[in-house]
């Protein structure tokens, strides 16, 4: 009988540690943006100057779409055509596009879509590529959607409607 309790607890123990280590894995594989539901902190350089840019630079109590992107694809491309076509939108939020691509791809970048127009539009230059690692981006555009708190609130990947992700604020 005692052989059994003393065999009975190892198995209780090994059951334990078996469901400990799951639940971490678990917690290890879900991205970091879903563990830590807030915008992150960050730090860019900005086009067209690059003047560093980070998390404390942003407008309190404003909502934040901030859009992982690479200047050469054709998906992002579109993407921004249609956020330019749909800015009224977001005139309330502030709307941070990020690529870890070269320098000069931003500034043609934001040449080319006139992003000095838009002073709700940040474009920059991620070269630790953090926020790519921060939210495990897979495919682009990446767009991950924040309320005036700074609280997440949904993520978007690939081509999406702009109008759908107006009604994520």
């Amino acid at each position: 009988m005692h052989k059994n309790k003393t065999l009975t607890k190892f198995f209780f123990v090994v059951l334990l540690v078996f469901l400990c280590n799951d639940g971490r894995a678990q917690a290890d594989s879900m991205p970091i943006f879903k563990r830590f539901p807030t915008a992150p902190p960050f730090k860019l350089m900005l086009a067209p100057d690059s003047v560093a840019f980070t998390k404390e630079n942003l407008t309190k109590r404003k909502s934040i779409i901030i859009m992982l992107f690479s200047p050469d694809c054709d998906h992002c491309i579109h993407a921004t055509k249609e956020l330019l076509k749909n800015i009224d939108l977001f005139k309330k939020t502030q709307i941070i596009m990020v690529t870890s691509l070269s320098y000069n791809h931003i500034q043609k970048f934001y040449t080319d879509f006139k992003i000095a127009d838009y002073h709700n539009i940040k474009v920059g230059l991620d070269n630790t590529y953090f926020l790519g690692t921060f939210y495990g981006s897979k495919s682009y555009p990446s767009i991950y959607v924040y309320d005036k708190k700074g609280n997440f609130k949904k993520f978007f990947e690939g081509t999406v409607s702009w109008v759908e992700i107006a009604k994520a604020l």
